[in-house]
């Protein structure tokens, strides 16, 4: 499983097929609108593919897929998979990792029995939320 740390990046390697949307658990994004709004969509797209913001225009390249991202970002939203900080008044900063792996490792489940515990509560919510389950991980 993969948190994200930054939307445009993140929507960027799912887009890209570098990561798997199943994969994601949650992004935790810089940003604060929803994606469902046609004017704050705009404001986002634009920033996104000129650079607006300051930041590189990440997604340039992909000035004909609009939809894809608007697509993504909706679903991610209504997924509940998209948390957006700013909106409770934080205001994180850009960093320079952008996705970090949930992976607890064996060792750590096997001593600590609230962990082992916890790992397997995640396992059957995340199972009953439509999350793709690696079978093989223990």
């Amino acid at each position: 499983m993969k948190i994200g740390l930054s939307f445009s990046r993140c929507l960027l390697d799912i887009v890209e097929d570098r990561v798997d949307e199943e994969e994601v658990l949650v992004i935790i994004a810089r940003t604060d609108f929803n994606p469902h709004d046609d004017n704050q969509w705009q404001g986002i797209w634009k920033g996104y593919i000129s650079g607006d913001w300051n930041v590189n225009s990440e997604w340039a390249t992909h000035d004909q897929d609009e939809q894809k991202f608007r697509d993504l970002s909706i679903r991610l939203y209504d997924t509940g998979k998209l948390h957006q900080p700013r909106q409770y008044g934080a205001h994180p900063l850009r960093r320079s990792e952008y996705w970090l792996e949930a992976v607890l490792p064996p060792s750590e489940l096997e001593r600590n029995p609230s962990v082992k515990k916890a790992w397997d509560n995640f396992q059957v919510v995340a199972g009953l939320t439509n999350i793709k389950l690696d079978k093989e991980y223990r």
